[in-house]
C-alpha cells in the first residue's frame, strides 16, 4: 500500500505541470481556444483528488507498518529480557534497558513513519522529472539526472557522517537514563547522605552530554547542502530550457511544464533534511535493541527437559562456582543495590571487575540432602551462602561439578518446571506496586481469595493486612516501600506458602522481624517445612537448632557439616559464630 500510494502520488503530481504547460500553449496560440481550459482544470482537479486518496493510503500503510513493527519489537524484546539469565541482568543497567525498551523502540517506529514513508515517496518524486522531461526535449533530462547523481552522492556521505552521531545520541540518552534510574532507586541513600546537589550535578552533566550530541547532530544537518543543490538545479535547468526556447526547439508551455517538473525535486530535497536523520536515529535504536536481544546468555530454558513433580532430594557433587568465570558481578549487601542484591554498574566495568577479581566463591562443595530434611547454612559474611542456594534454581550455574535434584542435574530440568517447584525468600524482599492480594498470589495467579488469606495467616500476616483500610486490596508502594521490613517479609512468606513449593529456601528472611513475631513465624515455618526440603540461611540459633543438617561455610568451602550438638563440640568455626 505504501509503495503503490507513493508511485501514484508522484505520478499524479507530475500531471499538474504537464497540463499547466498544455494550458499555456493553448492560450499562446494566435487564436486562443479557451474551451480546453475547463477540461484541463477538471482533469487536474480529479487527478489531485485521486492523488490525495493515494497519499492517504501511503501514509496509512506506513503508519500501520510502523505501529505493527513497534508492537512486534516490544513483544520480542520483553520476552527476550524475561528469558535471559541473571548473568545478563546483573551486568545490564536497568536505566539503559528502560531507555532501549521505550525510547529506542519509539525511534524505530519513527524510522518507518514518517522516515521511510517520506523517503519512499521522495524517491519516486526524483524519478518523475527524468521520465517526463524527455518528452519536451531529450537533453532536458541532463539536469534531473545530474541532480539525482549528486543528490545520492552527498546523501551517502551525509549518512556516513550522521550514523556515529545518532549512535552517540542514543548512547548518551541511555547513560543519562541509567543514572536517573539509580538515583531514584537509591533516593533514600541519597537523601540520607545529603547528596541531592551532587546527584543533580551528575544528572546535569549527563543531560549536557545528551544536549551536546543533539547539537552536533543539528550542526551536521544544518551543513547538509541539499537545498544548495536544489537551487543549482533550478538555475541550470531553467537556463537550459530558455536556451532551447530561444533556439526554437521548445515552446513556452514546454518551459513552464519543465520548470514545474523541476519543482517536484523540492519535496525529496526538503525531506532529506530530516527524514534520513530520523532513519539514522531509528537504525541506531535498532542496533541497540538487537544488541540487547542478541546479548549472549548462558541460560537455557530447556523446554524439552525433565519436568516431573519434584520430590526434594538434593545433592551437590564437587560443585565450584566462580563469578569471574560466569561473567557475573558479585552480589553486594550495600544499600545502593538493585532489588536482587546486585551492584548496579555498567556492563563493561562490571565484567572487567569480575574478571579481575578471579575469586572462586564456592570450591568443591559436596553434600546430600534427603527429601523433607531441613538444612541450615551458616557462615560469616561472604562465605558463599546465598551463592550456594541460588545454584538450586539456576539463578546461577555452576562453573564446575553438578547440582542434582531427585538425581537429575538441574541443567537437565525444564527451567520453568524447576523454578515453579522451588520458592526462595531473600532478605531483600521485592514487592510489586500492586495490591497485597496480588503480591501474595504472584506465583499462583489463579489462587482463590480464601487460599490467599490462608497463606497470609500461615505467615502471620493476616492481622496487619486487615488493619489496612482496604485490607487485602491495599496497594503497596513500589518495591513495598509503604510497608515495614517485617511486613514485607511476612507477605513474601505468604507468597511462598501459597505456591506450596517442594523446596523452600529462606535467605535470612526473618532478619527484620521482632522476637514476638519471629516465634509465630518460626512455628509457621516449622509447619511449612514438614514434607518439603528446606534450606535456611540464618545466624539465629533458634532457627538453626531444629535443622536436620547444618552446613558451615568458610571462604567458599565446607568447614563443618552435621547436627547442632555435634558441631558445637567438634567445630571451632561453628561455635565461633555463636560466640560472636
Amino acid at each position: 500500500m505504501m509503495v503503490i500510494g507513493a508511485v501514484g502520488n508522484a505520478g499524479l503530481a507530475a500531471v499538474v505541470p504537464v497540463l499547466t504547460g498544455n494550458a499555456f500553449n493553448a492560450m499562446l496560440q494566435k487564436n486562443p481556444d479557451t474551451s480546453v481550459l475547463l477540461p484541463l482544470a477538471l482533469t487536474i482537479g480529479i487527478s489531485q483528488v485521486i492523488r490525495g486518496v493515494l497519499q492517504l493510503g501511503r501514509n496509512f500503510g506506513a503508519e500501520l507498518l510502523a505501529q505493527h513493527m513497534e508492537r512486534q519489537v516490544r513483544d520480542e524484546l520483553y520476552l527476550s529480557l524475561l528469558g535471559k539469565s541473571m548473568t545478563f541482568h546483573n551486568l545490564q543497567p536497568v536505566g539503559d534497558t528502560m531507555a532501549r525498551s521505550t525510547n529506542d523502540v519509539r525511534e524505530l517506529n519513527y524510522m518507518f513513519s514518517p522516515g521511510l514513508n517520506l523517503v519512499v515517496g521522495s524517491f519516486v518524486f526524483i524519478l518523475m522529472p527524468i521520465f517526463v522531461a524527455g518528452r519536451y526535449h531529450p537533453t532536458l533530462v541532463i539536469t534531473p539526472i545530474v541532480f539525482t547523481i549528486l543528490y545520492f552522492v552527498f546523501l551517502a556521505r551525509y549518512l556516513k557522517t550522521l550514523s556515529p552521531i545518532t549512535d552517540e545520541v542514543r548512547a548518551t540518552f541511555g547513560q543519562m537514563n541509567t543514572h536517573l534510574s539509580e538515583s531514584l532507586d537509591g533516593v533514600e541513600v541519597v537523601k540520607g547522605a545529603a547528596q541531592e546537589n551532587a546527584e543533580v550535578d551528575k544528572f546535569v552533566m549527563n543531560a549536557s552530554r545528551v544536549r551536546d550530541a543533539f547539537v552536533r547532530q543539528g550542526d551536521l544537518e544544518g551543513r547538509y547542502i541539499a537545498m544548495l543543490l536544489l537551487g543549482s538545479a533550478y538555475a541550470f535547468g531553467l537556463f537550459h530550457a530558455l536556451l532551447l526556447f530561444r533556439n526554437g526547439q521548445i515552446n513556452l508551455g514546454d518551459v513552464v511544464a519543465y520548470f514545474g517538473l523541476l519543482l517536484l525535486l523540492q519535496f525529496p530535497t526538503f525531506v532529506s533534511t530530516f527524514a534520513y536523520s530520523q532513519i539514522s536515529s531509528g537504525m541506531s535504536g535498532a542496533r541497540r535493541i538487537l544488541e540487547l536481544i542478541n546479548r549472549e546468555t548462558n541460560l537455557d530454558q530447556n523446554a524439552q527437559g525433565y519436568a516431573e513433580p519434584m520430590k526434594g532430594e538434593v545433592e551437590f557433587r564437587n560443585v565450584s562456582f566462580d563469578y569471574a568465570l560466569s561473567g557475573i558481578v558479585r552480589p553486594s549487601r550495600s544499600p545502593q543495590t538493585k532489588g536482587d542484591g546486585i551492584e548496579v554498574t555498567s556492563p563493561s566495568s562490571a565484567l572487567a571487575d569480575a574478571r579481575s577479581a578471579q575469586e572462586e566463591v564456592l570450591h568443591n562443595i559436596s553434600f546430600k540432602v534427603k527429601q523433607g530434611q531441613t538444612v541450615a547454612i551458616v557462615g560469616q559474611t561472604g562465605a558463599g551462602k546465598t551463592s550456594l542456594v541460588k545454584l538450586l534454581n539456576r539463578t546461577y550455574d555452576t562453573t564446575d561439578g553438578q547440582v542434582l535434584i531427585d538425581g537429575v542435574d538441574v541443567r537437565d530440568w525444564n527451567l520453568a518446571s524447576l523454578r515453579s517447584q522451588i520458592s526462595m525468600i531473600e532478605q531483600d524482599i521485592f514487592l510489586f506496586s500492586r495490591s497485597v492480594s496480588d503480591n501474595i498470589a504472584f506465583g499462583k495467579p489463579v489462587a482463590t481469595q480464601s487460599e490467599i488469606e490462608s497463606a497470609a495467616k500461615s505467615a502471620q500476616a493476616d492481622d496487619f493486612i486487615l488493619s489496612f483500610d482496604k485490607g487485602y486490596e491495599t496497594v503497596v508502594g513500589e518495591r513495598g516501600v509503604t510497608l515495614s521490613g517485617g511486613q514485607r517479609q511476612r507477605i513474601a512468606l505468604g507468597r511462598a506458602f501459597l505456591t506450596d513449593p517442594h523446596i523452600l529456601i529462606l535467605d535470612d528472611s526473618t532478619s527484620a522481624i521482632d522476637s514476638a513475631t519471629e516465634d509465630k513465624i518460626q512455628r509457621a515455618i516449622s509447619n511449612a517445612a514438614r514434607g518439603r526440603t528446606t534450606f535456611i540461611i540464618t545466624h539465629r540459633l533458634s532457627q538453626i537448632r531444629w535443622a536436620d543438617l547444618i552446613i558451615v561455610l568458610r571462604k567458599g568451602r565446607i568447614a563443618a557439616i552435621g547436627a547442632h550438638d555435634e558441631l558445637m563440640k567438634t567445630s571451632e568455626a561453628y561455635s565461633k559464630i555463636f560466640r560472636e
